[in-house]
């Protein structure tokens, strides 16, 4: 126990000297508050306009997203070491595990929460449903380009 004595005094001394420079910039700190002061800083430069009212939530979403890959990796990777030893149970728990991380990435991609520009909104999938119809087939869909002077495989019957 005695070779934690010298941690346990650094963390001690470590506490101290952060409570005591707390008061000591409270007690010490000249209070002559201004408009200067009061006003945000980004680097020097001075804000031209108000900053947005509401920060778009795809940008949490891609976040949250990011977490998940590395949450995912931080239980694939002890897995993938010790998969001999987990046996069959533990092969169906990780892949339960990324089906339904896989499932969750596939739906936030179909929404158009990967879609960045100026006026993106999240996409109904039922909208989507709407642009599957029997009007539309592979050559009223499809520009073919240099095709000039080709035969068309596609309208000519094979010889």
């Amino acid at each position: 126990m005695s070779q934690y004595l010298p941690v346990v005094a650094l963390a001690i001394l470590g506490i101290i000297f952060g409570v005591l420079s707390f008061f000591a910039s409270k007690l010490l700190a000249p209070k002559r508050p201004s408009a200067a002061k009061e006003a945000p800083y980004e680097c020097g430069i001075v804000p031209t306009r108000e900053p947005p009212e509401r920060f778009p939530v795809s940008f949490y979403i891609v976040a949250m997203l990011f977490i998940m890959f590395d949450i995912e990796i931080v239980f694939v990777y002890p897995y993938a070491v010790a998969r001999e030893s987990l046996g069959t149970p533990g092969f169906w728990a990780i892949f339960i595990f990324s089906v339904v991380f896989f499932l969750t990435f596939v739906y936030e991609v179909a929404r158009g929460g990967l879609d960045w520009g100026p006026i993106q909104r999240y996409r109904s999938l039922l909208d989507e449903a709407r642009l599957v119809s029997p009007e539309r087939t592979l050559s009223s869909t499809v520009r073919r380009v240099g095709t000039e002077g080709r035969l068309d495989t596609l309208t000519e019957p094979a010889a």
